[in-house]
Parts: C-alpha cells; structure tokens; sequence
C-alpha cells in the first residue's frame, strides 16, 4: 500500500520533502519527529506570546498568528500548528505534532507523535497517538486510536487480507481523506480507514476498512468486505 491510497500532505504544510506518497502510510508516523527538527533548524520564527496562558515545554513551537487559542492548555515541542487552527481548553499536545490549516485540537484532547492534515477534527475527549489522519478526517466524542497492542508486541497491518509487518511497537490509526469516526469508538492498532469511510459510534474495529465502507456494530460492513483482521 502506498499512503497516496490514503491522503497527500496539503501545500499548507512545509514538509513535503520528508513525506513521500509513494511510501507506505504507516512510515509517515516514523518521519514526524525529524521532519520537525530540521525544519525548526532553518530558523524558523517561534510564537510565544505574552498574553497566553498555555504551558510550553518546549521552545520548539510554531503556532500561526491566526491560530485561536483558549487560556488553558499545554504543548510539548517539537510541534507545528497551521494557519487558522482552533485550540480548546485542555488540549494536551505531548510532542512531535504537526497541524495542518483550520484544524480543531479539542476540549480534553491528547495528542502524540501524529500528523493531521488540513481541515480534521478531533473536538471532544479524543487520543490521538502515532497516527495520520488525512485531511477533512472527523473524530467524534470520546475516539480514540490505540496505539498498542495488550501484548506490547509489533503492530502489523492487514493490507489485501494479508498482514504486513510495520517495524513499530506504537501505530495507532491511518485515516484515509474524508474518513469519519464515530462517537465513543476506539481503532484498535495499526487500523486503516479508506477515502471517505465510517466507523459508527460505539464500534470496537481494527483492520483495513475499504473506501467508502461503513464499519458497525458486530463486526459488519455495508457497501464492501472487511478484510481479515487478528484482535489483540
């Protein structure tokens, strides 16, 4: 699988030499932390204002002027949040995080090495760990992406019905463009969401769901097949 099956990072985004679409998608979360310190050492202007009340743990922040910003929250650099993205209280941004433009990191949210492209939302009380999440991709309430197996082992893929081998004990979820999840529902690790598909509220899934597929409660999937998946 090639990630351009998935998403393409956005022009707004500074990064395009570090993220190939010819790659596998799952590689992308392996690029994030570098592709952050080097563009942090082109020297790069670093937002801190006075008037905000959010904790940094680090002086790796970038945060466009347009950015709205509540009075209580925390980022850990390296990070990076584009042009006209919404911040809510209680965000809690853990480190090698890129944002693309007019995002919204919500109320109670964590974030950790993941890169959301243009327009995604995560609003209410999401985990969003090792993962990509293409743009337009919409968390509700209470997802979250898992991003380790119970047995600490490594996470492997189902790609075609066969399951491929990533190299990483951490890789929460791939959320194809346009991807939706729905409220309370966890992505078990290493879970790939196709273009324009859903996973309902309240669903427990893992595996690869096919493009435009809708994944609900006990197991089924409308429009397309679910490909093999192990559950850990």
């Amino acid at each position: 699988m090639k990630a351009s099956q998935l998403f393409r990072l956005p022009k707004s985004l500074p990064f395009s030499e570090f993220f190939d679409s010819e790659e596998a998608p799952w590689e992308w979360v392996s690029k994030i932390e570098r592709a952050l310190l080097e563009w942090f050492g082109l020297d790069r202007p670093i937002n801190r204002e006075s008037r905000i009340d959010g904790v940094f743990g680090s002086d790796l922040v970038f945060i466009h002027e347009s950015v709205k910003l509540p009075s209580h929250y925390e980022i850990a650099g390296p990070c990076y949040i584009g042009e006209g993205t919404e911040v809510r209280p209680g965000a809690y941004i853990r480190g090698n995080v890129i944002v693309g433009r007019e995002c919204v990191l919500g109320n109670s949210c964590e974030y950790k090495n993941c890169l959301l492209m243009d327009r995604v939302e995560t609003a209410h009380f999401n985990y969003i760990g090792d993962s990509v999440l293409g743009s337009n991709a919409h968390l509700g309430a209470g997802a979250v992406l898992s991003n380790l197996r119970l047995n600490k082992d490594e996470i492997r893929v189902t790609i075609s019905g066969r399951r491929v081998s990533t190299g990483r004990r951490k890789l929460g979820a791939l959320l194809g463009e346009g991807s939706q999840v729905g409220c309370n529902a966890v992505l078990q690790p290493g879970t790939i969401l196709g273009k324009g598909s859903m996973v309902l509220p309240a669903v427990a899934f893992g595996g690869s769901l096919p493009e435009n597929a809708i994944a609900m409660i006990g197991g089924q999937i409308q429009k397309a097949a679910l490909e093999g998946e192990e559950q850990v």
